[in-house]
């Protein structure tokens, strides 16, 4: 008999659990089913604010082929969620009453955006411990966000934007994170009214410094945004339409002042939607708590990928109960994830999947967590080049020179809105920032992926930006072994191989190697890579 697998969630990591599931789906190893509350086909939400802005069409933003899926056997349960599991009789209970089956099951539930404690929004706040709910009520408190307020997670939240930009309406961004930050400054060059309100100095500052961030800002309000720091948002105020309907009129701040706008976008985080692994009694802490074969601590017959999952040796467990560390919040260590998973369900089934789950070949529930290469970030933004990577907050004269510790670099020309700091630990790069320094920050990003040596002379990567710059590069940037794209792990080496072969485009290329189709941040190296290798040697 084929293996009962049950994956619950038909995100972007369900979805590449699924392409890799296929072969064994189709050679009969796996009995496949997904439940997904969204009714819809796949589809990116990495790439939800440049669809909310008119940057992307909604085409763009489809992933996976689930045409393809079903004609290999897999059975797709949509605009359903899942509401108990008996993990002794080994089924999932659907809101409707249904009863699926499994021999494995597979937690691919994804995060919903925090709603802030503010006034006004009480009750759409969702406790985490609240039972699943029917799909349409999934990330709803005991009442949906007021009218004017959304959180840019789905397509309906899109919709909305994408209707405020249109108009050019007045749009308050809650929170200044890198997709707060994205979405303000497209949804500003696309014509809109746009401010930030965030709490903290400056923005994005959990992955720049404050310096770094501030030389953001002031990028920021010269196109055009409205940057309110040490805004601490209190509540909001609403107004009521000709038909008595309440729509959000302004945000209200600590000091008394109101932040008035059409929309309220929130940008306050996410949250691993966990409620369905503990109503089934399985471990959890920030997210379901897994192994580093994504297999749950509780139950080896249950595994969790993305960003519901928490990855964590369980002798790091504190005696308090407490795991550090959390879900990774990026879409390629979720990816990679599903990829793992995939291999380790296909190569392991033995056959006879009845009752009592047969054991995986090779059983590595043991193994530790695959360790991730550190992320960098980048901010896609017209005209302002961020980037960022590692660890970037130690203080710049906590070391005396050659004193053992981080060494700090810092190069600054506000205004000129450009920055760079640079973090080494003998004479290796383990964090930088670099805003508005293009070139410097793509240097960066290879030599940090790396784990190179810097320069003796660490001003010399200034002259990478200098208009009359000369200085010849420690890392080439189209290196065959160049990763391009992040999200994928997809080098230089093999994009350029991808045109070779025939696939001139960037959609041929995405189709073929998958570069770019995940945040959409290499896209801009992708056409450069191919612009290079249509020029004659």
């Amino acid at each position: 008999m084929s293996e009962r697998v049950v994956l619950v969630g038909y995100g972007p990591v369900g979805a590449r659990l699924i392409e890799g599931l296929l072969p064994a789906v189709r050679d009969g190893l796996i009995d496949l089913t997904v439940i997904g509350a969204e009714t819809h086909d796949v589809y990116n939400r990495v790439l939800l604010a440049e669809y909310a802005v008119g940057r992307a069409d909604r085409e763009g933003l489809d992933m996976g082929d689930r045409l393809v899926a079903e004609e290999a056997g897999v059975r797709f349960v949509l605009g359903m969620t899942v509401v108990g599991v008996d993990r002794d009789r080994r089924v999932v209970r659907l809101h409707d009453g249904i009863r699926i089956p499994y021999d494995r099951l597979v937690l691919a539930t994804g995060a919903r955006a925090n709603v802030p404690t503010l006034a006004g929004l009480e009750r759409a706040q969702r406790h985490r411990a609240a039972r699943p709910a029917v799909a349409a009520e999934l990330d709803h408190g005991s009442a949906p966000l007021p009218r004017g307020v959304v959180a840019l997670r789905d397509l309906a939240d899109a919709e909305h934007v994408r209707a405020a930009v249109s108009a050019g309406q007045r749009i308050v961004v809650l929170g200044a994170g890198v997709l707060g930050m994205e979405l303000a400054l497209a949804a500003a060059e696309a014509g809109a009214e746009v401010v930030v309100a965030y709490h903290s100095a400056a923005p994005m500052n959990r992955t720049l410094d404050e310096n770094g961030g501030r030389v953001l800002a002031a990028a920021a309000t010269a196109v055009g945004v409205e940057m309110m720091h040490h805004a601490r948002a209190e509540s909001i105020v609403q107004r009521y339409d000709d038909h008595g309907q309440a729509w959000f009129d302004g945000l209200v701040c600590a000091d008394g002042k109101v932040l008035t706008g059409d929309l309220l976008v929130l940008s306050c985080g996410v949250a691993a939607r966990t409620e369905v692994a503990s109503l089934a009694g399985l471990a959890i802490s920030s997210g379901v708590l897994v192994d580093g074969s994504s297999r749950s601590w509780t139950d080896p017959a249950v595994f969790a990928i993305g960003d519901c999952a928490h990855v964590a040796d369980p002798a790091d467990a504190g005696a308090d109960g407490r795991v550090p560390g959390g879900p990774s919040g990026l879409i390629g260590p979720g990816w990679r994830q599903a990829d793992r998973l995939a291999a380790l369900l296909s190569s392991g089934m033995s056959g006879g999947g009845a009752a009592v789950a047969t054991p995986l070949v090779g059983d590595v529930s043991a193994a530790p967590a695959p360790v991730e290469r550190p992320g960098v970030v980048m901010l896609k933004a017209e005209g302002i080049d961020v980037v960022a990577g590692g660890a970037v907050d130690a203080d710049p004269f906590s070391h005396a020179p050659g004193c053992h510790g981080p060494q700090i670099t810092l190069w600054a020309d506000p205004a000129r809105g450009a920055y760079v700091k640079l973090v080494t630990v003998d004479g290796v790069l383990t964090g930088f920032v670099a805003v508005g320094m293009p070139r410097t920050g793509a240097e960066l990003t290879l030599l940090f992926e790396r784990g190179s040596e810097l320069p003796a002379d660490r001003s010399s990567l200034l002259r990478l930006d200098a208009p009359d710059a000369g200085m010849t590069v420690v890392a080439d940037p189209f290196a065959a072994d160049a990763t391009v794209c992040w999200c994928n792990g997809v080098s230089a080496g093999a994009i350029r191989d991808a045109v070779t072969a025939g696939e001139p485009t960037v959609a041929c290329v995405k189709a073929s190697t998958r570069a770019g189709t995940g945040c959409g941040g290499c896209v801009g190296r992708i056409n450069e890579l191919i612009a290079r290798e249509a020029v004659p040697a």
